[in-house]
């Protein structure tokens, strides 16, 4: 099963959000329940702090304990957008995949092998959106 909970003003299209989730995960041939929360920079702030250590606002946060969470800032998706020259739909894509991997193992902070893996993932998996 996979939720989905937008909890900021902002339109998402759930659809999207499940079909991405659903094809890297068949990609990856694993099952398993997963949420994606969609909330605005005070909560990601307060999650990263609390988490991560870091006082500052990121665009996804994964939490893999039990039915595995995905937590993404709009307003950083919507920056990011802007700052890599990308569209708002990519760029959704992009961290929604980032934290599917996470949450699927990868760690692109372990070492640089496992960062060129992981990223090289993600880029699979954008082209096929």
């Amino acid at each position: 099963m996979i939720e989905v909970n937008n909890l900021t003003t902002s339109q998402v299209d759930e659809n999207f959000v499940k079909r991405i989730v659903e094809g890297v995960l068949r990609g990856e041939k694993k099952q398993r329940d997963m949420s994606v929360a969609f909330i605005g920079e005070g909560r990601m702030r307060k999650l990263n702090k609390k988490y991560r250590k870091k006082n500052k606002v990121t665009d996804v946060l994964a939490f893999g304990e039990g039915l595995g969470e995905i937590v993404i800032c709009l307003r950083e998706v919507k920056k990011n957008a802007k700052k890599f020259n990308s569209n708002f739909q990519e760029e959704l894509a992009r961290v929604l995949i980032h934290g599917i991997l996470h949450l699927l193992g990868y760690n692109h902070q372990k070492s640089e092998e496992e960062e060129k893996k992981m990223k090289e993932k993600e880029k699979h998996y954008l082209q096929k959106i």
